[in-house]
């Protein structure tokens, strides 16, 4: 494959001036069989190129057990790029923002608490080294110096916006080239003075993120590096959401104008995203704004020219006109497009109590203080505190000093009210009865924080419970990742009054034709979704997403089971599988 190298302000591919037209795919946000499907659309867009990060936290969920197949099959997507004429770009981590949870970072670097992240600290350097020692020999037979399809590697991510540790991007840069990545290095930072400070290294092409303003973008960018190609490795031509807010959309026209102007200007440019794809599972990330968490909702579809279900949408079309111009693109040849079906209205049939079903989810283990989810080895889901409160007390103001992310309360077996690290004016009073009670704290997880200066986001109840003015001690802890559900034993009327109590509901629906489809909760709460075994993610009623995406590749044909474990309840247990995605 040729190589990639730079000369002034030009790349070069074997020596002949080159545009990078790429755009984001990233595998770990699409079902592998869908991949070829997403790289053949992007070739048949205008673009040579796909971008991907590299997620951590999937490959390692558990220090020093690696996981590189199914979803987590990198190679296997570079691969498919490469046999559809696309070159690639690696973002490799160990940091990758992505929206997606803690950065990519594993949860397990939090089991100490004296970790460091991102910087010239051992023990974080000597976990990064642990990984790169797996990941980058996978990588090594795919490079372009040896015949592959990968033209460019990235040092870190965005590094400017968080510090200006060069020592620690420079044991980085080492750490790939000892391992044997001898292709273009790259950083990529914001167009401002901080971010290309902090984020820059010397020998190390630079290059920029944005949305708008392309030309004062690069300007700023020459003013730091002169002689080099300019390339926008993150063109935002769409955005993300938050739950609780609306539906991000970005005119198209608007959009391909910025293209345009980028390519005017001689400029190579990475989309991102060119298709977002999902948040499956518990990997959404979250934000920190404002003294608020806030967590990313389970569709990354970011508005762009692919959806999260494989629809061409009006971007398309658009960027493809614009490359138009300065290329000769052949006429469109596209895959077979693929089915989306109605399934119709499913009754859930089966009922499991949470509280019922404690020993089939967890062992428990007894604490003095409440501890966190990472220090009982856990990475995602919910956690479960449990113990004997002294009484009579006259109603009495419960306080969780710190909790990450959302507590259910509940008092011998009732539910009291919920607190939110978001609310901390909130107004849960317990009456304890003579003879004492037994308090339940089940606190949800939302997502690690996934960039800004509040990376290390434990989750759990973080600091201590007190009831009134006094910390309450000896408790019963249950993790909670919801990994499996197989022991789960249904009854077909609820055992407990449902409202307000977490359940798991089941039920089964037929395919007689696999298709993709789109799961409507309307009516219900707040929880997680699970078809055939397959996380599929979150929903909450506060929206802005209406519907899950369901891929056909997680159905089969005859009966499918379908799990749902709802926090708070129902207005009847029936769900709809749609045609089509409502995502605000």
């Amino acid at each position: 494959m040729p190589i990639l190298t730079t000369n002034n302000q030009s790349f070069l591919l074997d020596g002949e001036p080159f545009r990078i037209l790429a755009g984001a795919i990233h595998y770990f946000r699409v079902v592998p069989e869908y991949w070829r499907d997403r790289l053949w659309k992007l070739r048949e867009g205008g673009f040579n190129t796909v971008e991907t990060y590299v997620a951590w936290n999937m490959h390692e969920p558990v220090e020093g057990r690696f996981n590189f197949e199914g979803i987590a099959d990198l190679t296997r997507f570079i691969e498919i790029a490469g046999e559809l004429g696309l070159h690639v770009i690696v973002r490799p981590s160990p940091y990758i923002c992505a929206e997606w949870e803690f950065g990519g970072l594993p949860a397990w670097l939090l089991a100490d608490p004296g970790m460091r992240l991102r910087c010239l600290h051992q023990p974080f350097l000597d976990k990064v080294d642990a990984y790169y020692d797996v990941l980058l020999p996978k990588l090594v037979p795919l490079l372009a110096t040896n015949g592959g399809p990968i033209i460019a590697m990235q040092i870190e991510n965005e590094y400017g916006s968080y510090g200006n540790d060069k020592a620690y991007l420079a044991y980085l840069e080492k750490s790939m080239k000892v391992r044997g990545i001898d292709v273009l290095l790259f950083t990529s930072d914001g167009p401002g003075d901080f971010y290309l400070q902090g984020g820059m290294m010397d020998g190390v092409l630079a290059t920029v993120n944005f949305g708008s303003r392309s030309e004062e973008a690069f300007a700023k960018l020459g003013e730091y590096q002169q002689d080099k190609p300019m390339m926008c490795m993150e063109f935002w031509n769409g955005w993300f959401d938050h739950w609780g807010e609306q539906h991000h959309t970005r005119d198209s026209d608007d959009a391909a104008a910025v293209l345009d102007e980028m390519l005017a200007a001689g400029a190579s440019v990475n989309a991102y995203m060119y298709h977002g794809g999902t948040n499956f599972g518990f990997y959404n990330g979250a934000n920190y704004g404002n003294e608020q968490h806030q967590p990313t909702i389970t569709s990354y579809d970011y508005d762009v020219a692919i959806s999260e279900s494989g629809d061409l949408t009006e971007k398309f079309y658009k960027y493809r006109e614009v490359i138009s111009k300065y290329m000769q693109l052949k006429p469109l040849n596209l895959p077979e497009p693929i089915k989306k079906k109605a399934y119709g209205s499913v009754t859930m049939t089966g009922y499991a109590a949470l509280f019922d079903s404690l020993d089939k989810l967890s062992v428990p283990v007894i604490r003095t203080c409440p501890e966190t989810m990472e220090q009982l080895g856990q990475d995602y889901g919910f956690i479960l505190y449990s113990t004997q409160v002294i009484g009579p007390l006259a109603a009495t103001r419960l306080n969780l000093q710190d909790v990450h992310d959302r507590a259910l309360v509940f008092l011998n077996g009732e539910y009291k009210g919920t607190i939110e690290r978001n609310n901390k004016a909130h107004d849960v009073l317990l009456e304890i009865p003579a003879g004492g009670a037994t308090l339940d704290i089940l606190v949800e997880n939302m997502g690690r924080i996934n960039y800004g200066p509040y990376l290390k986001d434990s989750k759990g109840i973080t600091e201590g419970v007190r009831l009134g003015p006094q910390f309450l001690y000896h408790w019963t802890i249950r993790s909670l990742p919801l990994n499996p559900l197989s022991e789960l034993v249904y009854q077909s009327e609820p055992a407990t009054p449902t409202q307000e109590q977490p359940t798991f509901y089941r039920g089964q629906f037929q395919v007689d034709e696999l298709a993709d489809t789109f799961l409507e909760l309307q009516g219900w709460t707040k929880g997680v979704v699970f078809v055939n075994g397959f996380n599929l993610g979150r929903y909450w009623e506060i929206g802005p997403q209406g519907t899950l995406y369901i891929p056909a590749p997680l159905l089969r044909e005859g009966s499918n089971e379908l799990i749902i474990f709802e926090l708070h309840g129902c207005e009847k247990p029936v769900v709809m599988l749609l045609d089509s995605a409502k995502l605000g």
